[in-house]
């Protein structure tokens, strides 16, 4: 199939470049699995905006955890935590934000034992994909007792704190949450971790973004045009004809199609060179 083929051959020739540019790179940092998670859910949380800026913060944040994520989210004391990262700021997330997160990491990690353990209370491996998983797991994270850091009234009507936890129940496409499940649950190819086994790669979504949006759309992968969570499953949906065990396993490369190598389907130098220009409709128009 020269669709499979020539998406087979973009997987291969990804690189260190593109990890490099990318918030998972901040995961690799660590051989621990334990910390790897806690990286995966700390990064992916903030991976949205601007990439040099994205990276710049995590860089920051990294930096102040030390050099084992796990332990410092097992010890974190949220007064500390908000003199440590006073003055952060990451768009509309700010120090207040990122303390609510790394106290919710806490708490899954006292309660659970690890995030995934956390998370997998939501799951139900019956299910075609994770639409339930996902809505489970982000309602009760905005419901964890954060009093710590925001006191008693609960989560204030300021604090951007739930916008880590999108669900797909109010048509969000979770994208963030998606590509922390992508890295952490599909199988170790030098790029994504594969330390999370208690659930399938066959369920997982494809992480939406801008790019994903607009090159799937030129791949035909889907016709609809706003980026919701049925975009996403549209798009998956096309991805498990090619690849049932593994559908978002092209997502990344297609990805920096975008991010690392300026993809925008307007620039035709870029389509006649691009590994996909063949089977995009932007590049044979």
């Amino acid at each position: 199939m020269e669709l499979k083929t020539i998406l087979e051959a973009l997987y291969q020739n990804r690189s260190q470049a593109h990890l490099a540019n990318d918030p998972l790179s901040f995961c690799h940092r660590y051989s621990d699995p334990l910390d790897q998670e806690v990286a995966g859910l700390v990064a992916s949380s903030f991976a949205y905006g601007n990439v040099k800026i994205i990276k710049k913060n995590l860089a920051g944040i990294f930096q102040a955890m030390g050099p084992s994520p796990r332990r410092f989210v097992e010890r974190f004391d949220p007064k500390q935590g908000s003199r440590l990262f006073a003055g952060f700021k990451h768009r509309f997330n700010d120090a207040r934000d990122l303390c609510a997160l790394l106290l919710a990491c806490r708490i899954m990690l006292e309660e659970a034992g690890s995030v995934e353990k956390w998370l997998l209370r939501f799951y139900t491996p019956a299910d075609e994909d994770l639409t339930g998983t996902l809505s489970g797991f982000s309602e009760a994270a905005k419901n964890l007792d954060l009093s710590p850091v925001f006191g008693p009234g609960g989560v204030p009507a300021d604090s951007y704190y739930p916008f880590f936890f999108p669900s797909p129940a109010s048509g969000s496409a979770c994208k963030r949450l998606c590509m922390l499940l992508r890295w952490m649950v599909r199988p170790a190819d030098g790029i994504d971790l594969g330390i999370w086994h208690g659930i399938s790669p066959a369920q997982l979504v494809i992480p939406v973004d801008a790019h994903i949006q607009r090159i799937c759309r030129f791949l035909g992968f889907t016709g609809r045009k706003q980026g919701d969570w049925r975009m996403a499953c549209e798009i998956t949906r096309a991805l498990r004809e090619l690849d049932p065990a593994d559908p978002v396993k092209y997502d990344f490369a297609i990805c920096h199609l975008g991010i690392s190598e300026g993809c925008d389907g307007k620039d035709r130098l870029k389509c006649a060179a691009c590994p996909i220009g063949d089977i995009c409709s932007a590049g044979t128009d």
